[in-house]
């Protein structure tokens, strides 16, 4: 059976709050999931993947304020982050999901979201921890802050060019690619996943949002990996496996696990 590292979850979502005892304890470690990482949105989120990874052996956490949260988010947002971060968790392996997103626009102003970003950038360094990056229509924004702090981490749900992504690649970033490599039209996904150098690809899903074909507008879960993992090995002229070997060794060395 393939081993399936999944470096971006939401099970703590709502999605999963009718079986995720199921899903957790039995369906993931059946099918190959051998690693994931939950990743946090808000405070309550994060706090949620924190419990989670504390619960499940193959489970790690990140914590973070999403842009679509920093409008709603308490005046003591940080300083409830650095509480968490404060208990040294060795569970608690990333600062995320952070970054920028100016696709609604109900969200926060672009100011206040780059404020929050560079705030976690920052916070990440002073704990000496990866980032994982949420960038939806900022990439300019996003690559000035980037190039400026030059953290490690990884993009996750990378939705960029080949030009951007060897920018950040020279940055010393990671790219996260996943269901949609294998969406119709995905001409440029599948370039990206043709060029990222081998130590820098991670395999991820966005669960329970971003299921790949054949499973569009289902749940998503990262026993669907395999099947964006195909489209990239495809694309890379190299098996599943090799794909699925190299988010997992990519993984453990960007966010210091060892499975």
């Amino acid at each position: 059976m393939n081993k399936i590292f999944d470096s971006h979850a939401h099970y703590d979502d709502a999605a999963f709050d009718s079986d995720r005892k199921t899903v957790l304890d039995t369906f993931l470690p059946q099918n190959g999931v051998c690693g994931l990482i939950d990743c946090g949105a808000s405070l309550e989120s994060s706090r949620k993947a924190l419990l989670l990874a504390q619960k499940y052996s193959y489970i790690y956490a990140a914590i973070g304020l999403h842009p679509e949260e920093v409008k709603e988010a308490p005046e003591n947002w940080l300083t409830e982050l650095e509480q968490m971060l404060k208990k040294k968790d060795s569970k608690l392996i990333a600062i995320g999901e952070i970054g920028l997103d100016y696709h609604f626009a109900e969200n926060a102003s672009r100011e206040d979201q780059k404020k929050a970003f560079i705030t976690q950038l920052e916070l990440a360094k002073r704990y000496d921890l990866p980032v994982i990056i949420h960038d939806r229509e900022a990439h300019g924004d996003t690559m000035e802050i980037l190039r400026k702090y030059r953290p490690r981490g990884v993009m996750h749900c990378f939705s960029g060019s080949v030009e951007m992504m060897r920018e950040l690649v020279k940055i010393g970033m990671y790219v996260g690619l996943g269901g949609a490599v294998t969406f119709k039209n995905a001409r440029v996904p599948v370039a990206v996943a043709a060029a990222v150098p081998s130590d820098r690809l991670l395999t991820e899903t966005d669960c329970p949002y971003m299921a790949p074909v054949p499973f569009r507008g289902k749940r998503c879960d990262s026993t669907m990996i395999p099947k964006s993992a195909a489209v990239i090995a495809q694309a890379r002229n190299c098996t599943t496996e090799e794909v699925l070997q190299l988010g997992i060794e990519n993984a453990c060395r960007l966010f210091h696990i060892a499975l």
